[in-house]
């Protein structure tokens, strides 16, 4: 029986890939080499061979990178036809799949979604009701400030971190495995006297988290590396799945990598996929080790090598390979092409910035020139700040641009409020929602809503005994229109309360591991539209006295309630905005945008998985590429390099690195000090040859200019005449 036409479209490497048997595998996958394409053929494989799509967990670095992946599998003809069909089950659905879907579905997402769900699921047996808050980041920064000020510990007389840098203190310790010691010495210096502290920070937030049964993104993941490790829940989780599958493994932190070895269980059917020379997020603790240990984590794994790359010109691969060939360690490969060129990358040395900025603006137009959209061009820079100079020139020369930013949607102030009172109703221990909704009220502050908890919790947050409580004389109209609120959203039993946990087992439930109870018996969770509606009749009011720009967010809770009708409980609705919130708030359309082409600003960072036909990389210089924040050791000196390789590969048919020689002290905008700047470490002279050497000089005067200086006084003649 011959392959099929779609199994033969794939390279060798990619097909060994794709009817890779049983037992682990490590596909090591350079950049541009398919990666996607390989690991959505493999799924197609396995249900094939016929392994139930219910059996098979596909772990990604984003969600959109799940349904892509999906997509592209539903894209083969025999999965089309395949009576075992393909959907996506997404981590933060609560069945197993969708009521409309007879078919079973793959389970797809990432780790923070996949472990919501399953924690959902099995979390009675590491002491965690199904109802648990899950926090974004702002709700943790909160939290902690609110135990820092508790503490005293905004008060000393050396400075201490504020909350972010205490939640990125937190995070990192916990992502890492590494002890607080080791984190700050490392990361945070500047804190390690605080270290004490940090310590009673972290243990009160810890006790403060589970008093309210909140979760913050990192407690799902260690929840989930807890429930591996009980004895029944973890062995049925690994039993459940026949096949897991992870994308982008070189950005996954330690305690991912933990999870992973405890979840294949003793099938280790693996499939992990990745590119250890693109791990980059070594700021959010990912590790290179993990894509580079693999083979001692699960040993006799098969390794396939991608290598062809369908992306860029061969000479723009020659460089990309000759800046990785000096990493220290490695998974040897050297991407290969058929698109062919003669023009090598261009190494620009600029006099400086407000020269490459020139360079800049004259190379993208004479490519838009050439017929290259301003879309298919992108400038790559280390740190978002340092395309401000060239900004202004883009701006001068009248060529649209976009750069990556904003405010994110569940950031908005106004979105964050009415989704505490929905918080409130799904865990009344929440006391960060509690305190967000009470602030609201005018009269009310911290003292206020401190006795109000108090209250709650003293009476069993029955919402029948709210009204009861003392508040400030100027808050009791409002006070009593929220009490009114919540008595009619909690239904006729007048409380907000789910069961405490006792042992493993809710009285109310006939197994442990089994989800919620259906919605038709819980009055919290039907209807969540018509519950921000009435929530909004009581918020509107205040919000309108509280912020600006009235209507735009007004239609922002409109949306959110339009969001909120295709969910099928409040649980679920808190949980998918919490994990896959949208990108930004909305307003009507402004002016029309008359060019609809602009250029692309971005990171280096931001930029992975992106590709553009011309790229330009500006301030390689040594300090910025790498970061002189990023030397600290021969670890975040490799991450820099392997940044650099990133943005080099996202060039398919031009790249040009630009290094200025002078940078000017930004203290005097017109003063003339200066410093000289080398070229970043990342390109030797022994691999300058794979670059054209573009080296710029000062624009020399005009044939006019020149007369003009020939027909000047001799100075000199006249300086000795004075003498004479």
């Amino acid at each position: 029986m011959s392959e099929p036409a779609w199994l033969a479209e794939l390279n060798p490497q990619q097909r060994a890939a794709a009817t890779h048997g049983d037992g682990p595998l490590l596909i090591i996958a350079g950049a541009g080499t398919g990666k996607t394409k390989t690991l959505a053929a493999r799924v197609v494989c396995l249900l094939q061979r016929g392994v139930p799509a219910d059996r098979i967990l596909l772990l990604t670095f984003t969600r959109r990178a799940a349904q892509e992946m999906i997509r592209r599998t539903q894209a083969y003809p025999s999965a089309s036809r395949s009576e075992n069909a393909i959907h996506l089950n997404h981590g933060t659905e609560l069945q197993s799949a969708p009521a409309t879907c007879h078919a079973p579905s793959i389970w797809g997402g990432t780790f923070h979604a996949i472990a919501n769900r399953l924690l959902r699921q099995y979390g009675r047996a590491v002491r965690l009701a199904p109802e648990f808050s899950v926090w974004d980041q702002t709700d943790a920064e909160d939290a902690l400030n609110l135990l820092r000020q508790e503490l005293g510990l905004h008060s000393r007389e050396k400075r201490f971190p504020k909350k972010g840098t205490c939640l990125d203190i937190y995070s990192r310790c916990v992502n890492s495995r590494r002890p607080l010691a080791s984190v700050l010495k490392r990361d945070f210096p500047w804190c390690v006297e605080c270290e004490d502290g940090l310590k009673r920070l972290f243990a009160a937030y810890t006790e403060f988290k589970e008093r309210q049964q909140a979760l913050d993104y990192d407690d799902l993941l260690l929840f989930w590396l807890a429930l591996m490790k009980t004895p029944d829940a973890g062995a049925r989780i690994a039993e459940r799945f026949d096949h897991i599958l992870v994308d982008e493994y070189q950005d996954t932190n330690k305690l991912q990598g933990e999870i992973l070895l405890r979840l294949a269980g003793k099938k280790r059917n693996v499939t992990v996929c990745g590119d250890d020379a693109q791990s980059i997020y070594g700021f959010r603790a990912a590790t290179v080790r993990n894509i580079l240990d693999f083979p001692k984590q699960f040993p006799g794994a098969a390794i396939i090598t991608l290598e062809q790359n369908y992306r860029s010109v061969q000479p723009i691969l020659d460089a990309a390979n000759a800046v990785m060939g000096y990493a220290r360690q490695r998974f040897t490969k050297n991407l290969w092409s058929n698109r062919r060129s003669d023009q090598r990358p261009a190494l620009v040395h600029c006099l400086d910035e407000a020269q490459q900025c020139r360079f800049v603006c004259r190379q993208v137009l004479e490519h838009l020139e050439a017929g290259v959209p301003l879309r298919k061009q992108a400038v790559l820079v280390r740190t978002a700040h340092w395309s401000d100079m060239l900004e202004v020139e883009l701006a001068r020369r009248n060529i649209p641009f976009r750069k990556f930013g904003g405010l994110r949607f569940l950031e908005a102030a106004h979105v964050k409020d009415l989704l505490a009172l929905l918080r409130i109703l799904q865990n009344p221990r929440d006391e960060v929602s509690w305190c967000r909704v009470l602030h609201l009220l005018p009269g009310i502050g911290p003292a206020a809503s401190k006795n109000i908890l108090r209250h709650l919790a003293e009476n069993g947050y029955r919402v029948a005994d709210l009204n009861r409580c003392s508040v400030p004389s100027a808050a009791r109209p409002a006070f009593e229109k929220l009490c009114l609120l919540l008595d009619e959203l909690a239904g006729s039993r007048g409380e907000l309360a789910w069961p405490s946990i006792v042992g493993n087992r809710d009285p109310g439930r006939s197994r442990p591991d089994v989800g919620p109870s259906s919605d038709a018996d819980d009055p919290h969770r039907t209807g969540i539209p018509a519950q921000i509606a009435r929530i909004r009749e009581f918020y509107d009011p205040l919000f309108r006295d509280i912020y600006d720009h009235a209507e735009a967010r007004a239609r922002d809770l409109e949306q959110l309630e339009q969001i909120a009708a295709t969910f099928g409980s409040c649980e679920e609705f808190l949980s998918e905005l919490t994990l896959d919130p949208p990108s930004a708030t909305s307003d009507w359309s402004g002016e029309p945008r008359k060019d609809e082409d602009w250029l692309t600003l971005s990171t280096i960072h931001s930029a992975k998985g992106c590709e553009w036909d011309a790229v330009m990389i500006i301030h390689a210089t040594d300090g910025i590429i790498p970061s002189d924040l990023a030397t600290g050791d021969r670890y975040e000196i490799e991450e820099e390099r392997r940044l650099l390789y990133v943005a080099m590969t996202r060039a398919r048919n031009w790249l040009y690195v630009c290094f200025p020689l002078r940078y000017y002290a930004t203290k005097n905008e017109l003063g003339d000090r200066h410093a000289f700047a080398q070229l970043t470490r990342f390109i030797p002279p022994e691999i300058r040859g794979k670059f054209e050497q573009w080296k710029l000089t000062m624009p020399q005067p005009s044939s006019d200019d020149a007369v003009a200086i020939m027909q000047q006084t001799d100075a000199r003649a006249e300086i000795r005449a004075q003498w004479t």
